[in-house]
């Protein structure tokens, strides 16, 4: 463009090719002395006075925005009259009172005389914005002003009453802090996002000054402060200022011919642009605790100065629904506090995480039990009080006194889950009935998105208690084994999946240990997982071998639907023989980590097909392990990695389960921080690994025994002796009767003289006698008069735990002691 016919262009005019949609803006800094530290070119074209005439004079000599300065800027008494302007138009006292004390926007309009001397020449009719600066810089005020005639004649109509227009700053090489305005553009202006300032600063840069773009999208309120309420009657005909009377104050503002409704229009409008803004700023996350904060800190400092939110206990810890409205025993958490006043202030007073039941002669209950609002257009002092004495625990004066007060229901399917107390300041206009409606809405939508926290909190809860029921309450040490387990949900898909784990303890001091994957996620997935893994604990208390505890498996996933599909892998570890015997469900393979050199490897077994596919059979296959070695089972979720092949997470397994540590939670934190960091997780992990400690010979003791009634007292002698030798002599006693209830059974019942007496001590003494009658026993109810059936009685009685399990034609009875510290 010609900068040469921007610089002479007339007075109060701007530049005829200009860019359509955009006329000149004035622009204009105030400092803090209420002196001019910047003047644009715009505005000495506007106003008629060059650049070095204007910074440094006081402000209200050179514009016409004469409510607009703060009070502390200059004395009211001795404020000059301004010579460029004979007419004006804007806010009234209450306003800039309002100013003064903190700052809020204002507008206006003025008729200014063109530059130069006499009275004669053509008026410049001008609007004007006025935003307050805050901050540690000197500026305090920024003016904006523009042609209104200009603006009607670029828009081709008369009405700019109907004009929607919205400012905007562009960067200008002349003022100092341009880029910091810029920046600052969506907060100092209304109806200014951060895509609009944008675009705003990129189309007119190569102009150097700034301008004011209108569309068909935005509206500047002409009282920026919630617009103008209604005014009863009808509009003055004409063109001048109108007097709008809201309570509590008196609002002096734009009013053009017919122009009442439009204003009226602008206020709803920008009521409907916040509450636009706050529900897409709200609920950006599912987190209730964030939720909670992101719906109180929407409504400071714009429409309230302090905000306190409270929720009822259930809402809070993600329970369910609560049930029914709440009453005078109902528990409020107050769960966060918003606030624009220095910080910590109401730290003491209104703490954040308080809880109790609120009195009922308080606006507070009446909010809470009616679910309606309550406002309260200025706390009295005697209201004050009154509410204060309510509260034993500290006192409410300072902070509600003299406030406006206005207590909104946070409702979803019509109950009340909690309320926001909302005040204003004694310097800032009074809530009125149209802010009870704006909060009212604010506080319905704030209720709905806390709502679906809840239920989403809820959801979590049910998932994590159903999926901690289904994992097992492993315990660490067993015999002749030492246990760690891990289990991570899937970092995307939530708690809940079909991942498990288990260590089942069998008969004969054996350990099986289990490990699976269902396929899919979910509650599902879950719900399978369930069943599969009671039927195998089923089975394995059965004593069923591995190969064919897989298969029935198999079976029972096919019988349940078709889409059961998981993977498994069985492992019997005998402390005794120190043996593992394993079979395998289309599992990955377990590592075994030797306690000799330290080597790890992966245990070369049949693959299999996973459970629920059928028709292929199961192999299983024994290793021999020595004491010290460690045995880690993990499902995939562990090793495999999108975008990288399983050998590797496989290769990186095998090397972190090698690594020595201190003890097993050590051990399996090493291996999850090392598979961790290859990054790109999102499937469950369950994480299984067992030291196989083993069981010395000398800790164990056996005998054979004849199908003779006389072997009885034989099994006592020997049960005697042996516990002597080990240092027990304190479980003589009981061991006596116990083992000779069990072995009189076994002579009595057996279809053999096969009968097997053995004794294992570890952490527990162990006693089984073995014979070749499957059948197993069952406790009887014998009567005053029988003869039997009391043996198994006693046991149960007795021993720590006991049971029995048949193998092929054989069958074991077993019952155990505790062993004191003083016997090992």
């Amino acid at each position: 463009m010609d900068r040469g016919s921007e610089r002479d262009a007339p007075a109060g005019r701007g530049v005829g090719d200009t860019a359509a949609g955009r006329i000149p803006l004035a622009v204009v800094v105030v400092d803090r002395a209420g002196l001019v530290s910047h003047w644009s070119s715009g505005a000495g074209r506007l106003f008629g006075v060059d650049r070095k005439d204007a910074v440094g004079r006081p402000a209200a000599d050179l514009l016409p925005v004469s409510g607009a300065f703060p009070e502390d800027l200059h004395d009211p008494g001795e404020r000059p009259a301004p010579d460029a302007f004979d007419a004006y138009e804007g806010p009234g006292p209450d306003l800039e009172s309002s100013l003064g004390g903190h700052g809020y926007p204002t507008a206006g309009r003025a008729r200014l005389r063109p530059p130069g001397p006499g009275p004669g020449g053509e008026r410049i009719d001008a609007l004007w914005w006025a935003y307050p600066l805050v901050g540690p810089g000197p500026s305090r005020l920024l003016v904006l002003a523009a042609d209104a005639t200009r603006l009607r004649a670029e828009r081709g109509y008369d009405d700019e009453t109907a004009e929607r227009i919205s400012p905007g700053f562009a960067r200008h090489t002349e003022l100092p802090a341009s880029d910091e305005l810029a920046r600052r553009l969506p907060d100092i202006l209304p109806n200014m996002g951060p895509g609009l300032s944008a675009r705003i600063v990129a189309q007119v840069l190569e102009l150097g000054y700034p301008v004011l773009e209108f569309s068909q999208f935005e509206r500047v309120p002409v009282t920026p402060d919630w617009g103008v309420p209604r005014r009863p009657g009808r509009a003055h005909a004409g063109t001048g200022p109108a007097s709008v009377t809201a309570p509590h104050r008196t609002v002096a503002a734009l009013v053009p011919a017919g122009a009442e409704q439009d204003l009226e229009y602008a206020a709803v409008r920008e009521r409907l642009e916040f509450l636009n803004e706050v529900s897409s700023g709200i609920g950006s996350s599912l987190d209730l605790g964030e939720t909670i904060r992101e719906v109180t800190s929407a409504a400071v400092p714009r429409f309230a100065d302090f905000a306190g939110t409270h929720l009822r206990a259930a809402v809070l810890a993600g329970e369910g629904f609560p049930d029914g409205p709440p009453d005078a025993h109902t528990v409020m958490h107050r769960v966060w506090v918003e606030h624009n006043d220095e910080p910590g202030r109401w730290d003491d007073t209104v703490p954040v995480g308080e809880a109790f039941a609120f009195p009922e002669h308080t606006p507070f209950y009446r909010c809470m039990v009616t679910g309606e609002p309550v406002l309260i257009p200025r706390v009295t002092e005697d209201l004050g009080d009154r509410i204060a004495g309510e509260f034993e625990k500290r006192d409410l004066r300072p902070l509600i006194n003299g406030r406006s007060l206005l207590i909104v229901p946070l409702k979803a399917r019509n109950v009340v889950l909690g309320f926001m107390v909302l005040m204003r300041r004694p310097d800032r206009p009074q809530f009125d009935d149209m802010d009870r409606t704006t909060g009212a809405e604010l506080a319905a939508r704030a209720g709905l998105v806390l709502d679906n926290a809840r239920m989403y909190t809820y959801q979590e809860n049910v998932a994590d208690t159903l999926q901690d029921s289904m994992l097992p309450q492993v315990t660490p040490r067993l015999a002749g084994c030492d246990i760690a387990t891990r289990y991570l949900p899937g970092a995307q898909l939530g708690r809940i999946g079909g991942d498990w784990f288990d260590t089942i303890k069998l008969p004969g001091s054996r350990i099986a240990l289990v490990v699976g994957d269902v396929m899919g996620h979910g509650l599902n997935s879950a719900a399978m997982m369930g069943q599969l893994r009671t039927a195998v604990q089923t089975m394995a208390a059965m004593e069923t071998p591995p190969a064919q505890l897989l298969r029935n498996l198999d079976d029972l996933a096919r019988r349940l639907g078709d889409n059961y599909l998981a993977t498994c892998l069985y492992a019997v570890y005998d402390p005794i023989r120190g043996e593992l015997t394993l079979a395998n469900a289309g599992h990955i393979p377990p590592v075994l980590v030797r306690a000799e050199d330290g080597d790890s490897e992966l245990l070369r077994l049949p693959t299999g097909v996973p459970i629920g596919v059928g028709g292929v059979p199961f192999e299983t296959i024994r290793v021999k392990v020595r004491p010290g070695d460690r045995l880690v089972l993990c499902t995939d979720g562990l090793v495999e990695v999108r975008g990288s092949d399983i050998g590797e997470g496989l290769a990186a397994l095998c090397e972190s389960a090698a690594h020595p540590a201190a003890s097993m939670d050590d051990a399996c934190d090493t291996i999850i921080r090392a598979l961790n960091t290859r990054g790109g997780r999102k499937d469950d992990v369950a994480l299984l690994m067992a030291r196989l400690n083993g069981i010395p010979d000398d800790d164990v003791a056996e005998w054979r025994l004849d199908a003779d009634p006389r072997e009885a007292s034989r099994a006592r002698r020997l049960v005697r002796g042996q516990l002597r030798n080990w240092g027990l002599p304190q479980l003589v006693e009981t061991a006596e009767l116990l083992v000779s209830e069990v072995v009189t059974n076994a002579v009595r019942h057996a279809g053999s003289d096969r009968i097997g007496l053995r004794i294992v001590r570890s952490d527990a003494l162990l006693f089984e006698v073995t014979d070749d009658e499957p059948a197993l026993p069952a406790l009887l109810h014998a009567g005053p008069e029988d003869e039997s059936g009391r043996g198994l009685r006693v046991v149960s009685r007795l021993a720590r735990e006991w049971g029995a399990s048949a193998t092929g034609h054989r069958k074991t009875v077993w019952f155990e002691q505790t062993v004191t510290d003083a016997g090992r």
